[in-house]
């Protein structure tokens, strides 16, 4: 059961999640929900993230979890880690009103942290022209975790270090761009995530050349196929491996997608002489 809630208040775009590690440090919460999301541990453990939206009236009924099944999903979520206390994370104290009673946390004891308290007004400032002009969202989790819900998307890690009662505590963090960003939509086009296969296998000296790729992509990331033509039957398996890797090294590194899986297939192989 949550006995205490700790809401950090303020204004889009001021600085909340860039914060939320340190407040969670601070205050010796391990969850936090943020923009839809259960992150325990630095795991994001349930929830859709409100940044992956459309529009901001998406993304706002996202965060306040009106659909019944996202909101299902993160008492669950809750019912299953079972913290003794919650960050949550909201514009106004209403909306953390409307996040207590929609996953059931009426019970718990409730402290408003503002923004305002634990930032300077030139933190602030450069929090909202970094948003405005870049687009740029935090998400307190690990990049690792993160990319499994924003495949395709930008993705950027930020580690800082600082000292708690004389002990040194390492916080990560990610920097996404939504959809809904005012500076307009990208995608990665099938063709692109071909070409940059294609170069990644015909790195490798023992094969003679590729012969198809086929790209199938889902909402949590892209599963490839390759066929390839090695040019001998030596040490095949190892040397598939090696087109496996090389491939997921290339495409996560260009594209922050989320590779699900790699499947490479011989259909002959090419006799050197």
């Amino acid at each position: 059961m949550v006995r205490t809630v700790y809401a950090l208040v303020g204004p889009s775009g001021s600085g909340k999640s860039h914060r939320a590690s340190l407040v969670a440090v601070d205050k010796g919460v391990d969850t936090i929900i943020d923009d839809g999301l259960l992150i325990h541990h630095g795991r994001i453990v349930a929830g859709r993230s409100a940044k992956r939206e459309a529009t901001r009236v998406a993304a706002v009924k996202r965060a306040i979890f009106e659909d019944p099944a996202h909101r299902d999903e993160m008492i669950r979520g809750i019912e299953t880690i079972q913290p003794d206390s919650v960050l949550v994370l909201g514009t106004s104290e209403h909306m953390v009103d409307r996040i207590i009673q929609a996953l059931n946390l009426k019970g718990a004891t409730c402290q408003v942290i503002r923004i305002e308290d634990i930032s300077s007004p030139d933190e602030r400032r450069i929090a909202r022209y970094v948003r405005q002009t870049e687009g740029k969202h935090v998400i307190p989790a690990p990049t690792m975790e993160v990319r499994k819900s924003f495949s395709g998307y930008l993705v950027d890690p930020l580690r800082f270090i600082f000292r708690k009662k004389g002990r040194q505590v390492e916080v990560e963090k990610s920097i996404v761009r939504p959809t809904y960003s005012s500076l307009g939509r990208f995608f990665i086009a099938d063709r692109v995530l071909t070409a940059i296969t294609s170069h990644a296998v015909r790195q490798i000296p023992e094969i003679a050349r590729v012969s198809r790729v086929m790209i199938q992509s889902t909402t949590d990331g892209i599963i490839i196929q390759v066929d390839v033509v090695p040019r001998s039957p030596r040490h095949l398996f190892g040397m598939l491996n090696r087109v496996q890797e090389a491939v997921r090294r290339d495409i996560e590194y260009m594209t922050s997608l989320n590779v699900l899986a790699i499947q490479v297939e011989v259909r002959r192989i090419l006799l050197d002489g």
